[in-house]
């Protein structure tokens, strides 16, 4: 998992081990914590409505079903 900065929001790139999405993510310090929002990152990038980051999956990684 890598976050970039983007002004005020961060964007967090996420690898397939990383799965399900899921924002606060592991990386964020507790302090700025909120409650756990899971996110659909299948059909592109997806933004927390708490606290406004980005997560997307890698370039390169596909999500497998089951």
């Amino acid at each position: 998992m890598s976050a970039t900065k983007q002004s005020t929001q961060a964007t967090v790139e996420l690898q397939a081990k990383d799965l399900p999405a899921h924002c606060p993510n592991p990386a964020m310090p507790l302090w700025s914590s909120h409650p756990r929002v899971y996110l659909d990152i299948s059909h592109g990038p997806a933004s927390c409505s708490y606290c406004g980051t980005t997560y997307t999956l890698a370039p390169g990684m596909v999500i497998k079903g089951h």
